[in-house]
């Protein structure tokens, strides 16, 4: 489904959070969308909230809710400008998927981030 920030952040909402709980969405079609603003604290991985910029991916799971790298082209290409310009305005940042932070039990992004970014 192509869904984009306004939708999650209606989601967000309606569970009783202030915003939406990422920074950053991309859409099917490789569209960015903001969310919460940068500076603002998200809610998106419990305890590193504080110190990470969230970027979802619409998309990711199959038509059961298995996880599944089925991201559009567009969507790596808006991925891959994200990182680059996340790296160059936080130098030495790490890059983790949702999956990489301890003690998440959790598939997405449904690949491996960082060794795809190598690849770029």
């Amino acid at each position: 489904m192509d869904i984009g920030a306004e939708e999650i952040r209606h989601w967000h909402k309606k569970r009783g959070w202030k915003d939406i709980g990422y920074h950053l969405v991309i859409r099917r079609g490789g569209t960015l969308e903001n969310g919460r603003d940068l500076n603002v604290t998200g809610a998106h991985v419990y305890g590193h909230n504080h110190n990470s910029v969230a970027v979802c991916l619409i998309g990711g799971i199959d038509d059961t809710g298995k996880a599944e790298n089925n991201f559009t082209d567009a969507q790596f290409d808006t991925l891959r400008n994200v990182i680059d310009e996340m790296q160059a305005r936080y130098p030495g940042a790490q890059l983790m998927g949702h999956r990489d932070f301890p003690e998440v039990a959790k598939d997405c992004p449904s690949f491996d981030v960082r060794e795809w970014y190598g690849k770029q």
